[in-house]
């Protein structure tokens, strides 16, 4: 195949992303319309291999494989207790966000266990893309390919890169329409659908309070926010326009209560009108704060550095994104290990995977058994876990 006819091919899946990623899908069938999508741009030996992952922490909070319902335990091993090269959280944060097994070792990867592995299931390569949107990662994808296979080379790791934030953004909504849908823990998201004549035709629970406390509207007398018509408008016209696919349609609002609140414009597939869900979130959804702080007492300070360790940033990496010197981290990191009974920054990140993330992941596979939408972050409720264990129980 020559390079224009692939230029064109990644042209057309790029585009073919950037619709999928604006209809509103739940999690799963995005991934199942995705899959076909990304295997005609960039072929593969193996099932797509799809993760959501918390930005907050970078650790995984689902996974969707058609040919591997349940993620294994030695996987989990790989990827949050033993040494190895190119792991989810090492490629989240790379400069270009893809990686291959290959490029991670210097071309020779039989140092891998990771490696070794594939291998022994008949494979020899390994990419991984991050899906970050804004900033920030809201999942990842896994290709594989056999010995005999070409390897992935520069192009097909280029055309991940500009796809990425289409996805993530798709990720990103596909969540929160879960979310909304079945909603979980204290102060869910909330959503509206809208009509072709821009008044309401459903809600989640409690979305009325969201929307009684943003500024100029008025409930009672069925007169919307401002700014939730222009979300809506904004998404409707994203949704046909041929220009611009991958235009969001996202605002950032201060409520009446003096709370910042996000809204999210999400146009709904549909075959006879349009349709549009206007998402609200709280600005700072995030549930990992709450959660070091209330199962470990952790500190303000001591919970962003738990988060820089989660994301894997060095020890220099950290006291350069939070101006503060190497021994201040040290010394930080010394009290978190303390409240939390660990040892090292490893055991930091095992531990709080199978304590708040393993049984996210768990829930999340049986809901997708389930045909229930997935849900992102760490579980809301949390039972014991060995941070050695890495059984699927």
């Amino acid at each position: 195949m020559s390079d224009m006819d692939r230029h064109w091919r990644f042209a057309r899946a790029e585009d073919k992303l950037a619709r999928l990623s604006k209809q509103g899908l739940d999690m799963v069938a995005f991934w199942r319309a995705c899959a076909p999508v990304l295997a005609d741009a960039v072929p593969s030996d193996a099932a797509l291999c799809c993760f959501t992952l918390d930005p907050a922490s970078g650790l995984v909070t689902s996974h969707f494989n058609e040919e591997m319902l349940v993620l294994p335990p030695e996987w989990i091993a790989n990827e949050y207790v033993d040494d190895d090269v190119n792991k989810l959280t090492d490629v989240a944060r790379s400069p270009s966000g893809v990686s291959t097994l290959y490029e991670a070792t210097g071309g020779d990867p039989s140092s891998s266990p990771r490696w070794h592995a594939l291998m022994a299931d008949g494979g020899d390569q390994e990419m991984i893309a991050a899906l970050r949107s804004r900033g920030d990662v809201w999942g990842a994808i896994t290709m594989y390919r056999r010995p005999d296979r070409p390897v992935f080379d520069a192009y097909e790791q280029a055309f991940l890169a500009a796809a990425s934030p289409l996805m993530a953004a798709a990720v990103r909504r596909a969540l929160l329409i879960g979310e909304s849908a079945d909603p979980e823990g204290p102060e869910p998201p909330g959503m509206i659908v809208l009509g072709p004549d821009w008044r309401p035709e459903s809600m989640s629970p409690g979305v009325e309070e969201w929307i009684r406390d943003l500024p100029d509207g008025n409930w009672a007398a069925s007169r919307l926010p401002t700014a939730v018509l222009a979300v809506a408008a904004r998404a409707a016209r994203s949704a046909t326009s041929a220009d611009d696919p991958s235009e969001v349609a996202v605002a950032r609002v201060l409520t009446r209560s003096g709370r910042w609140v996000v809204l999210h414009g999400v146009p709904l597939a549909a075959r006879h009108s349009q349709r549009v869900a206007v998402i609200v979130e709280p600005a700072h959804p995030s549930r990992i704060a709450p959660l070091l702080m209330s199962a470990y007492g952790l500190t303000e300070r001591e919970q962003q550095l738990t988060r820089l360790v989660l994301q894997g940033y060095s020890t220099l990496d950290i006291a350069d994104h939070l101006v503060i010197s190497v021994h201040t981290v040290q010394s930080h990191l010394r009290n978190i290990f303390t409240k939390t009974g660990v040892r090292a920054r490893r055991d930091l990140v095992t531990k709080i995977f199978f304590a708040h993330y393993e049984p996210r992941l768990r829930d999340n596979e049986q809901r997708t058994a389930a045909n229930q939408p997935l849900r992102g972050g760490p579980a809301a409720t949390t039972s014991p876990h060995d941070p050695g264990r890495t059984g699927t129980g």
